[in-house]
């Protein structure tokens, strides 16, 4: 098996993940996982879609992602993880489908108006 390549986005941002066969190291821009998502729900979050196919221990993985805060990088990889896994075997499809996945989830940042506060809140009016 050579190395898979797959993209995970979202919200801004990019995740690039590269799956290998070894021992279950997964590495974040050049840091353990365990340092670069120091939370539990997050490294749960990065680990779902191995748990969930049974591939915990079995691949190394290295991982560059940009942009976003931390809770989009972790959904980010974790759609670039379940999409790896599809790869890998066609029947884990079945099992990451119904759990939406392998859904990019499409909300983003609504814009600023002009003449407004926030995208939606506006300045208070007066009325004297």
């Amino acid at each position: 098996m050579e190395v898979i390549h797959k993209i995970g986005r979202r919200k801004t941002a990019v995740a690039r993940v590269y799956v290998a066969k070894g021992k279950g190291n997964i590495t974040v821009n050049k840091k353990d996982m365990a340092e670069y998502f120091t939370t539990a729900p997050l490294q749960y979050k990065v680990n779902q879609p191995l748990a969930m196919t049974n591939n915990d221990g079995n691949f190394d993985i290295t991982v560059n992602v940009y942009g976003g805060g931390i809770t989009g990088q972790a959904e980010a990889i974790r759609l670039a993880l379940s999409r790896a896994m599809c790869e890998l075997d066609a029947e884990n499809r079945a099992i990451l489908k119904p759990e939406g996945l392998l859904t990019r989830d499409p909300r983003m940042v609504e814009r600023k108006k002009f003449g407004q506060k926030k995208a939606r809140k506006k300045f208070q009016f007066s009325k004297r």
